[in-house]
């Protein structure tokens, strides 16, 4: 089930549609045959969004967090984003982004190092770049006059610091939306004390994406975790999808924490040792806290507890923090998981985060807990796939990509930027 809160504006330029594979024909089985198959009726694969299944690595037209700011100094940080090598250096207090391979031999530029001012060397023979520009300003080994200087330009990339991150901006030619026009909003208009981790694994981006948002999991895999250990956990809901501005929501209509399945017996998520659920239906959290919501989280009236947006970020609104996760594509086989934590505090408030998070919440939230859907992303093997009832929340997080990332084709194509699309 899904809605929206606001309509979608009808595409104005028109686009090849991408032919569906014809279905295999129907044909008479045996019972070993059958049995050998198995019952697995409908699609299973991802042609129905066609853009989305293109995009193994990654959405182009975005800011990616890749590495701590505290991490980059004078040397140069080798990254890789959406398939792409890039290095980071920091320059007179400002982050440059630039493509790695120097385009005399293809060595990286990250073994090199600032021989002047605002540049790059190569180590191998000197050719020395304008950080800024990408302009080749000299080849050393050619001496001062050499004729290659003007004539050769390095790519370079649009670069910003936030939440004690670098960003980059992968594009296609297009300027960079403003980043903070990307972000959360709640965390650019209100002071947060952060904790955060940045860790590389292996997967795909939209495996771990999806993992993150959807409605199933949580309640059956992670109630083994340590995290959630003393809480009670549904053992399902009802739930319905919400769009509000750039953002989907899961709204839990009903929660289910114990049920009878015919010919099995009865399944709980409650037990002795565990926190009474609450009597009524929560959309704050999943485990029907009882502490006081912060101002700052009550005031986002968020309609549903956990939400996505584009090009791939988890929001989890729990009573006196939010809980965000940044899914970003290095390339079809691996991503970088970017997990942040914000409590919406500030001044002397802000020191009991710091002993929670550094003593507990680091390594029972983002270590222990996350590693369990770091095991899952790692195992996926999609499609082909059968859905049940709540992947509707994958569903409608695969139309939203499909249809924010068709916007984008269309205004890029208003430009006269063309976009490749899949045939």
């Amino acid at each position: 089930m899904s809605e929206t809160l606001e309509p979608r504006a009808a595409s104005t330029v028109s686009r090849p549609t991408v032919a569906t594979p014809p279905k295999e024909a129907d044909r008479v089985k045996t019972q070993a045959q059958k049995k050998k198959d198995g019952n697995l009726p409908g699609r299973q694969d991802w042609s129905s969004w066609p853009l989305y299944q293109a995009a193994g690595a990654g959405f182009r037209g975005y800011w990616y967090p890749v590495v701590f700011s505290s991490k980059v100094g004078e040397r140069p940080v080798r990254v890789k984003l959406l398939g792409e090598d890039i290095f980071v250096i920091r320059d007179r207090g400002v982050v440059r982004g630039m493509a790695n391979r120097c385009p005399h031999r293809g060595v990286p530029l990250s073994y090199g190092n600032k021989q002047f001012p605002g540049t790059i060397s190569c180590v191998y023979h000197g050719w020395t770049f304008d950080l800024e520009t990408g302009d080749l300003k000299a080849a050393i080994t050619d001496g001062p006059k050499s004729p290659i200087c003007g004539k050769v330009t390095q790519p370079t990339y649009h670069v910003e610091e936030r939440l004690g991150m670098v960003w980059i901006f992968v594009g296609d030619g297009e300027e960079p939306h403003p980043i903070d026009e990307q972000l959360p909003e709640e965390l650019v208009s209100n002071a947060a004390v952060i904790g955060s981790r940045i860790m590389p694994r292996e997967g795909n981006w939209r495996f771990a994406c999806e993992n993150g948002y959807d409605e199933g999991h949580a309640k059956y895999l992670h109630r083994t975790a340590l995290w959630r250990l003393f809480k009670a956990m549904p053992v399902w809901n009802t739930t319905k999808i919400v769009k509000r501005g750039r953002w989907i929501y899961r709204v839990q209509l009903e929660q289910f924490w114990d049920a009878d399945f015919p010919g099995l017996g009865k399944w709980t998520g409650k037990a002795w040792f565990k926190s009474n659920p609450p009597k009524t239906t929560t959309n704050i959290g999943n485990t029907g806290s009882h502490r006081e919501v912060n101002p700052v989280i009550a005031a986002q009236e968020f309609p549903g507890f956990a939400s996505v947006s584009m090009p791939g970020v988890l929001r989890i609104a729990y009573p006196t923090f939010i809980h965000y996760e940044f899914y970003v594509p290095v390339d079809e086989d691996n991503h970088l998981y970017v997990g942040v934590m914000a409590d919406f505090q500030k001044g002397l408030k802000t020191i009991p985060f710091y002993f929670k998070y550094l003593g507990a919440v680091r390594w029972l939230f983002h270590g222990q807990f996350s590693s369990q859907d770091k095991w899952m992303v790692e195992v996926t093997d999609a499609p082909p796939e059968k859905l049940y009832r709540p992947d509707d929340s994958l569903l409608q997080w695969r139309k939203l990509a499909e249809d924010t990332t068709e916007d984008r084709i269309d205004a890029l194509a208003e430009q006269g930027i063309d976009v490749p699309t899949p045939n």
